[in-house]
């Protein structure tokens, strides 16, 4: 019988498609990983990977092998993680990536509360606007929305994402209120683009009462992310559509106004994503449950509807 250090290298090597990704994930040697995946191999009679100065890739006997394991692996893991999470307190690299402008607004707040509770993590925060491989990449948690939700990933919804139309009050100065999407159209706005496919963005507004239009306003400028069409509504520039999360503190504080208050765009949901419900390390665990205490605590799902 195969020990389960030999199966556990394999199957990490072949999630990652790396030996030192796996090696970093399971703190060993690439070395170590390689041996123990060769000795695998031989102990099988069977080529698992194709090896290359780049990349592993998966033989169909590998393929085959991966398959057949399924959960039993992350199942002993997640026993022997009980009882270690029962001894331990949370520690290590706690690898995140959340968009710039939600992190900064709402999980930078909660960074000291959570450092003082859990002095043994260690925070490493990617600050990005794209869609990341949780596993390939080697991240512990993501935090976002339409993230691809590969076999054995968890998401956990904090609260929903709903987009509404806002602009600076100068750029209102003279202008009639509008009732409907239609009154914008003819308007200068900040449009956004998709970076991963380039696409530009289109808007289709509903209210609560289920009626539903398509907001048609002239494009002034575009840009890539939020955080710059905030700023440049901000700068009187046009009407921005935005999530609510991004707009709270403008809206609170009068620097922007929003239009349409019974419109508003439904764009899913902001959830926590991490890699594996069976074999949650304690870090991690300790992070979400901070999180989703903090949303509770501060009511942000209540706040980011529309």
């Amino acid at each position: 019988m195969e020990t389960l250090s030999n199966l556990e290298c394999f199957v990490r090597a072949a999630e990652a498609s790396s030996f030192s990704e796996a090696a970093r994930r399971l703190g060993l040697s690439p070395a170590a990983v390689s041996r123990n995946v060769a000795m695998l191999e031989r102990n099988l009679g069977a080529r698992l990977f194709q090896r290359s100065t780049r990349r592993l890739r998966l033989t169909e006997a590998g393929e085959r092998l991966l398959a057949g394991i399924g959960a039993n692996l992350d199942g002993l893991q997640a026993a022997l993680a009980d009882v270690a999470t029962g001894q331990d307190e949370p520690g290590g690299v706690l690898k995140l990536t959340v968009s710039p402008i939600f992190g900064l607004d709402y999980l930078m707040p909660l960074l000291p509360a959570f450092l003082a509770r859990y002095p043994r993590i260690k925070p490493e925060w990617h600050f990005e606007n794209r869609q990341v491989d949780l596993i390939g990449e080697g991240y512990d948690v993501a935090i976002g929305g339409g993230f691809g939700l590969n076999q054995g990933m968890v998401a956990r919804t904090l609260a929903p994402v709903h987009l509404v139309a806002v602009a600076a009050p100068a750029w209102l100065a003279g202008r009639a209120l509008p009732r409907h999407p239609r009154d914008l159209a003819g308007l200068d706005a900040i449009g956004m683009r998709f970076l991963h496919s380039g696409r530009m963005r289109e808007w289709h507004m509903r209210t609560g009462a289920g009626e539903q239009a398509l907001l048609e306003m002239r494009t002034l400028a575009v840009l890539s992310d939020p955080q710059a069409v905030r700023a440049a509504a901000l700068l009187g520039m046009g009407v921005a559509v935005l999530a609510m999360p991004d707009v709270l503190a403008g809206l609170a504080q009068g620097t922007l106004v929003r239009l349409l208050p019974d419109w508003y765009v439904d764009a899913g949901s902001i959830s926590l994503y991490y890699p594996s419900r069976a074999l949650l390390p304690a870090k991690t665990r300790a992070f979400v449950d901070f999180v989703v205490a903090a949303f509770e605590r501060d009511e942000l799902a209540r706040k980011f509807s529309s």
